[in-house]
């Protein structure tokens, strides 16, 4: 076979391999490899999901030297310089501080024990208001006695009252649990009398909340095992807005 000949059969190989590659490139979606101009940028299609919001504020309360069992006082009984208590429904002020900061059977915290009628607190940043939408959330630490809980409340921006359906507590022992804003339903309340009012209320504004805490709907029966509910640490996470 003359040199002629061999080269062109060796051509003619090249040239239907290389269309067989193409081919094979095509059915399986593949396209041959291109310069960085045609390469996907990185991350493209994986979107990432929203952030996380930062801590807002925690509280974990303020025992008096003396300790023990007293009154709540709201200029003395909050730990966190940025934050300041209100105590609300017709017996709120009532409630008490029990606990110590180095016992965990005991550890400091709110006690509504002597409330006759439903009682709640709120703690409110000094400078600024929470948004609480997206992935907001609210951590706390907290036993019951008896049939009680404790929902989270809130006062908006615009001074409207809410109460959430989220129902935390435990009877065995102290729990710290956690839940996402979003997830809670929301009923107006009357901060005077503490009692529930109207129906629900369909996509409140939480993106600026100026105060946050939690209520016990029940009266509760005073010392000794009945009904009562403590509330110990609070953490919000979200977003801060100025006021």
């Amino acid at each position: 076979m003359s040199r002629r000949v061999v080269t062109f059969s060796i051509l003619n190989c090249a040239l239907v391999l290389g269309m067989v590659l193409t081919a094979a490139f095509t059915v399986s979606g593949q396209q041959p490899a291109k310069g960085p101009e045609g390469a996907p940028k990185e991350g493209k299609g994986k979107g990432k999901g929203p952030a996380r919001p930062p801590l807002f504020f925690r509280e974990e309360w303020k025992q008096t030297p003396a300790g023990g069992e007293h009154p709540v006082v709201p200029a003395e009984s909050v730990a966190n310089p940025d934050l300041t208590l209100s105590l609300l429904g017709p017996t709120g002020k009532e409630m008490l501080m029990t606990g110590a900061a180095s016992d965990e059977t005991n550890p400091i915290h709110l006690w509504t024990g002597m409330c006759t009628s439903p009682c709640a607190f709120t703690l409110k940043h000094k400078t600024s208001y929470a948004d609480l939408t997206g992935l907001a959330r609210i951590r706390l630490v907290s036993k019951m006695s008896g049939l009680h809980q404790v929902h989270p409340l809130i006062k908006t921006a615009d001074g409207i009252w809410l109460v959430g359906d989220r129902a935390d507590g435990s009877l065995s022992d102290w729990i710290e649990s956690e839940f996402a804003v979003s997830d809670v339903r929301w009923l107006r309340v009357d901060p005077t009398r503490m009692v529930t009012t109207g129906n629900w209320v369909k996509d409140p504004d939480l993106s600026k909340v100026d105060e946050i805490g939690f209520v016990d709907l029940m009266p509760s029966s005073g010392h000794g095992p009945g009904g009562w509910a403590d509330v110990g640490k609070i953490e919000v996470y979200a977003k801060s807005v100025a006021r």
